[in-house]
């Protein structure tokens, strides 16, 4: 689990995220959704450690991160995977390359071993044998999505952070995502949590979304609590499309 308390963050005077305090559940799918410029991404950098708060805390099974000593940070990094929106390959390596990178830079096990759970992974994200060899130039934009999976739980992460996991796929190939990245966190017990502004994410695997409004925590809960909720704020920016109107509607 993870907990961020009355956390405040500035940039130049300006208070992007004011006093949010939220609850991330291991085992769920935790989205953090708001429109553009309410703080949901700087939520996200912050909380990874990529950006310093100036108040509050951010508790990693009750270890504070803004306490930690470099040493436990190294140690948390470890714990942590990551799935980068535009999944971030690299193409001079193919894709079993990959998927082995993070194990060469910070697992203690023989190449043979490395090998063996790369393999593991990305059979586990249902890629076959004959890509393994392949570039990520030959390989479509949802197999790379799969590969960037398969390599964000090479280390068998406690936590799993998505930016954007769906960015530039086609509707279809978003839900077989979604589905994926839900399947690997309940099976895997991982604290996973998503930025998203895909609504049709949201619906399908929202188990805990975190609604950030103009750098405040505006409201938490389920796909099936949204339905249901007398927040304007929120209900323009979930509801605003006729289709999603009439779901909300239907679903009154």
């Amino acid at each position: 689990m993870i907990e961020v308390k009355n956390i405040d963050k500035s940039f130049d005077g300006n208070k992007v995220l004011k006093n949010v305090s939220a609850v991330f559940d291991d085992g769920k799918t935790n989205m953090i959704i708001g429109a553009s410029g309410s703080g949901k991404t700087v939520l996200m950098k912050s909380i990874i450690g990529l950006h310093r708060i100036d108040n509050g805390r951010i508790e990693y099974d009750g270890r504070n991160l803004p306490d930690m000593r470099m040493k436990d940070i190294r140690t948390l990094r470890r714990e942590v995977g990551m799935l980068f929106q535009g999944s971030a390959l690299f193409d001079s390596m193919s894709v079993l390359e990959n998927v082995m990178y993070p194990l060469e830079m910070f697992a203690r096990t023989t190449k043979a071993e490395m090998e063996e759970r790369a393999r593991f992974c990305l059979k586990h994200v249902d890629l076959q044998e004959k890509s393994f060899k392949l570039a990520p130039s030959e390989i479509s934009g949802g197999m790379q999505k799969r590969v960037a999976i398969a390599r964000a739980i090479a280390l068998q992460p406690k936590y799993l952070f998505c930016d954007e996991p769906n960015s530039g796929l086609d509707p279809k190939t978003s839900l077989i995502i979604d589905r994926l990245i839900h399947d690997i966190t309940v099976e895997f017990n991982i604290t996973t949590i998503i930025n998203s502004h895909d609504m049709n994410s949201v619906m399908e695997i929202g188990e805990n979304i975190i609604f950030i409004n103009k750098g405040e925590m505006a409201w938490q809960g389920s796909k099936e609590d949204i339905f249901h909720v007398e927040n304007e704020d929120l209900n323009d920016f979930v509801f605003a499309s006729n289709l999603y109107k009439k779901v909300k509607a239907a679903n009154s």
